[in-house]
């Protein structure tokens, strides 16, 4: 890859005038190597009782890009660290998706991204978007494999936690028909798995289970007035919500070849509750102030009630600083998202929303053994006011005494999704643990894994370790504890 953090990438803008790509120097330049090391430098001490494996997923282009480059269009790679009685290991590979084995034989890239025409790309997915399936955006573990997903919806691809070696696209059994997009939720005390796909022909939406033993239990269509781009999802004891959000696709661009998206305030914000093993005509939908959500952070039921907690962007449009072509188009990355809490009334059918903080927090987090339930924590990464997507902290929010805590990384230090680690046998849903994140130190050019008390974040990393490589700044996390892992050593 000829890029680096000194040599910047232009790319042709719509007036023929080269611009520079934030997204492809800096602490965003891709790393061309895979590489293994033990016995990594420590400063602190890892904790004994933190067992288990951090795994990051982001874009890192191996080839020089077509066209203009879009942070999303980099092949995913993944950069792990394993914690084992005090001791770390690190580990980047690629995830060997069909479109990363194709442009490997051929020597060069292959697909233009998604700032350009789609037309000459040799394939896309399975609803003819003709857009390169990276598997870049998140990681999500379901017996004994971590999945790699897509944002755009594509095949999620099995990937070892341990070996970080790619097991080939992921099909269920044989019964996954279509694609799944990059947020499915686990429910660890049921062991199934919720999922959506979404396309822009009808269905516009189809919503589906994986059971405990592997297999897709369940789909259904879900009946939408037009192409939309849900993003996340959300799960209770007995039910599934999904979204249907004002931020759609600008059809006469796409008409014309290109990727446009529009954020139209005349539509509400709408939330369809249905059924775990429900079908389209169950679902209910619940109407709310127009807005676009990444994330979910988590939902439960309460009484009559389902509450749901995300992370809410009021205004998804490009920057006002943003002046250029490409700047307006990259602008979209950088969040402005706040803590928001919808309740849905199952017997009135009404709608409550309220901001829970008006700080800029993304990147949601709570115990994984939790999902679905009420959970007392969560945890957060804080967006900096740069142009470019960074996260310049960790946030804790404490929902029943209603406080928060933050630690800040510090000047030209740069995290990554901290999901929480619990300690080995620590009770589900309580602080009892750790959270674990990726350090990019931007002034020396290094990158470190730091560990924190989940509990007591404001006294900072009570472990550093420090990694052999660069990690470039990237997407999503999955933290996959040791009793998780052990199917995966039999291997």
């Amino acid at each position: 890859m000829a890029s680096t953090a000194e040599q910047p990438v232009l790319v042709a803008a719509a007036a023929g005038e080269p611009e520079v790509n934030p997204y492809l120097m800096g602490v965003y330049a891709p790393v061309g190597e895979e590489i293994d090391a033990s016995d990594l430098e420590v400063i602190g001490e890892i904790p004994a009782d933190l067992n288990g494996v951090y795994l990051r997923n982001g874009p890192n282009p191996r080839f020089e890009p077509e066209g203009r480059y879009h942070w999303f269009d980099g092949d995913g790679m993944i950069h792990a660290v394993q914690l084992e009685n005090g001791k770390a290991r690190y580990r980047n590979r690629w995830v060997r998706t069909k479109a990363f084995e194709a442009e490997s034989e051929a020597g060069k890239a292959l697909w233009k991204g998604v700032m350009e025409s789609p037309k000459g790309n040799p394939f896309g997915n399975t609803h003819g978007l003709n857009v390169k399936d990276s598997a870049n955006t998140d990681l999500i573990f379901h017996r004994g494999k971590v999945l790699s997903t897509w944002y755009m919806c594509g095949t999620p691809y099995a990937v070892d936690p341990l070996s970080l070696e790619t097991l080939g696209a992921e099909d269920f059994l044989g019964t996954l028909v279509g694609d799944m997009m990059a947020h499915p939720k686990v429910d660890e005390r049921t062991g199934e798995m919720f999922w959506f796909d979404y396309g822009p022909r009808p269905p516009y939406l189809r919503y589906g289970v994986i059971s405990a033993d592997g297999k897709v239990a369940s789909t259904t269509d879900i009946e939408l007035p037009g192409p939309r781009l849900p993003h996340d999802m959300a799960i209770t004891e007995n039910y599934a919500v999904l979204m249907d959000l004002p931020l759609v696709q600008d059809m006469e661009a796409a008409r014309n070849g290109r990727h446009r998206l529009l954020f139209d305030r005349s539509l509400p914000s709408r939330f369809g509750v249905l059924p775990r093993y429900g079908n389209g005509s169950q679902i209910r939908w619940f109407e709310a102030s127009p807005c676009y959500i990444y994330h979910v952070v988590n939902s439960w039921e309460q009484g009559e009630e389902i509450v749901l907690d995300v992370c809410r962007v009021q205004r998804p449009q490009p920057r006002a600083d943003a002046h250029t072509p490409l700047a307006k188009m990259l602008s979209y990355l950088r969040l402005d998202a706040s803590p928001h809490r919808y309740r849905f009334n199952l017997r009135t059918g009404q709608c409550l929303e309220n901001q829970l903080d008006d700080d800029n927090t993304e990147f949601p987090s709570v115990d994984s053994r939790v999902v679905g339930g009420r959970n007392r924590f969560s945890y957060a990464v804080h967006i900096s006011p740069e142009s470019t997507l960074k996260f310049d902290g960790l946030v804790c929010y404490d929902n029943l005494a209603g406080v928060k805590t933050e630690h800040r990384f510090g000047p030209g230090r740069w995290g990554s999704e901290a999901p929480f680690a619990p300690r080995d046998g620590a009770a589900a849903g309580s602080a009892d643990g750790y959270l674990v994140t990726f350090v990019q130190d931007e002034r020396e050019g290094r990158s470190e894994l730091d560990v924190f008390d989940a509990a007591d974040l404001a006294a900072g990393p009570v472990a550093r370790v420090l990694l052999p490589q660069r990690v470039p700044l990237g997407f999503h996390a999955t933290w996959v504890r040791a009793d998780q892992l052990e199917p995966s050593r039999d291997r």
